[in-house]
């Protein structure tokens, strides 16, 4: 992809690409689905509000319009994380990447926790869904299960040990 400068000159820039699970795609496609069968109820309220004549003055147009205008906004927001997606799947090698699951346990205080690495767009810790790209995520990146790794975060440095790393939910625990 290239683009103009002010001052003529062709700029390449790099596109960059959302990775994530086959899950966190599919999830993205649901959302989608979900507005697009919602447009049509909304366009029907914005038709049905400028029918009431005065728009100046008129709150369920105005009301309308801008839901109509956010869907729309989320739309090309989705559509445009889906195009640049990269879905990758887990690594089954032992080395952790997007998409394991990892026990660790945190060496201050020996508590234990499981999350599964996952895209930026997917992470929710109430979901054990840890991000890649954040502090502990990186840390662990690439490293195999027995190794102590420090992780250096915006409150401190802290150690973790990885006890397991699997490709998929252990059962019943972190599966959906």
């Amino acid at each position: 992809m290239a683009t103009k400068s002010t001052k003529g000159t062709l700029l390449m820039t790099k596109i960059y690409f959302q990775k994530m699970t086959p899950a966190g795609y599919a999830a993205l496609e649901e959302q989608i689905a979900t507005l697009k069968a919602k447009r049509p109820t909304l366009v029907a309220r914005l038709k049905a509000a400028r029918a009431l004549g005065d728009l100046s003055e008129n709150t369920e147009y105005s009301s309308a319009k801008r839901d109509l205008r956010h869907l729309d906004s989320r739309l090309r927001y989705l559509d445009k994380q889906l195009k640049y997606a990269q879905i990758v799947t887990p690594r089954t090698d032992g080395a952790i990447d997007l998409g394991n699951w990892v026990t660790l346990e945190f060496l201050d205080d020996h508590s234990q926790v499981t999350y599964q690495l996952v895209g930026r767009q997917e992470a929710d810790l109430h979901q054990q869904k840890l991000a890649f790209d954040s502090p502990l995520g990186q840390a662990l990146s690439h490293h195999q299960a027995g190794e102590v790794v420090i992780v250096t975060a915006p409150a401190g440095t802290y150690q973790v040990k990885i006890l397991n790393v699997r490709s998929t939910a252990a059962a019943g625990f972190g599966a959906d």
